[in-house]
């Protein structure tokens, strides 16, 4: 999924694989510790000259990613970065949990970093952790006793959450995030066209919209064809909203998510 998005990324930016600079990818659900995501990508899309890592920050890993690679750009270190966020979030899902096993799917999303000319681009960033309630949503290992004396005991790593404390984090997380990255950009929240929220719930997102005094249309929503796909979600949530037009040139959008750590991040963008 990492190598598809990144690929896609890179044809619609006119970049060539060999003159990637830097890789970054967003992720909690690699397929191995190491190596990582980011070097397998890397070596599929024959990424030669390119520094690659991943970046671990749940369902905020893509604005976290995004961030990072913003300040090498800027800084003058790489002309460039591809950034992608990929989740096989699944792979941690408790199927005897109806619980929380129906919210979360699988995807990527990725885009290009490029200098830009102006106020536009990436204006302004926020980055938050909270990790003293870490324990609000977490990956456990459930332990199970041996069948018989022959059969080791195993253990099935797994996402267990406190859903209704961390309804009220997030919605305050994500509504201070978004005005706290407008007032950086020296905007006022009237003057934003469109929010990509993390797509975790609706009931969050709505209550998100009302503590901000958003109107929801201004709002992109598309949780109910994917489900949770922790760092994917605003990724693929991005992507869609511009070719559905949501997004056009010269708008103000604000990227806002938070995730377990418990972690939050915002950009406002100016397309």
């Amino acid at each position: 999924m990492a190598i598809r998005a990144g690929r896609e990324a890179l044809q619609n930016a006119h970049l060539d694989p060999e003159k990637v600079e830097l890789i970054i990818v967003a992720t909690i659900s690699p397929d191995s510790s190491f190596p990582s995501v980011a070097c397998l990508v890397q070596k599929a899309i024959h990424a030669t000259t390119a520094a690659a890592f991943d970046v671990s920050a749940a369902c905020s890993g893509f604005l976290y990613a995004l961030t990072t690679a913003k300040q090498f750009v800027q800084n003058g270190v790489y002309k460039n970065a591809l950034v992608i966020a990929s989740e096989k979030i699944t792979t941690y899902v408790n199927w005897n949990d109806r619980g929380t096993c129906v919210l979360f799917g699988d995807g990527a999303g990725a885009c290009v970093l490029k200098p830009v000319a102006g106020k536009r681009g990436i204006l302004s960033d926020y980055l938050h952790a909270q990790g003293h309630f870490g324990d609000l949503m977490m990956v456990v290992a459930e332990e199970r006793e041996p069948l018989d004396q022959q059969t080791k005991m195993i253990t099935l790593p797994h996402i267990a959450m406190q859903g209704q404390e961390l309804f009220k984090v997030a919605v305050n997380s994500m509504a201070a995030a978004v005005e706290i990255a407008v007032k950086k950009a020296e905007l006022n929240l009237e003057d934003i066209d469109c929010v990509v929220p993390h797509q975790a719930n609706d009931r969050i997102i709505s209550a998100v919209a009302r503590k901000l005094q958003l109107p929801k249309e201004k709002i992109f929503i598309n949780i109910d064809k994917y489900g949770n796909m922790s760092a994917a979600s605003i990724a693929v949530a991005l992507y869609e909203a511009v070719k559905k037009k949501r997004i056009k040139r010269g708008d103000y959008v604000v990227l806002v998510t938070f995730g377990a750590g418990l972690v939050s991040a915002a950009n406002v963008v100016r397309w």
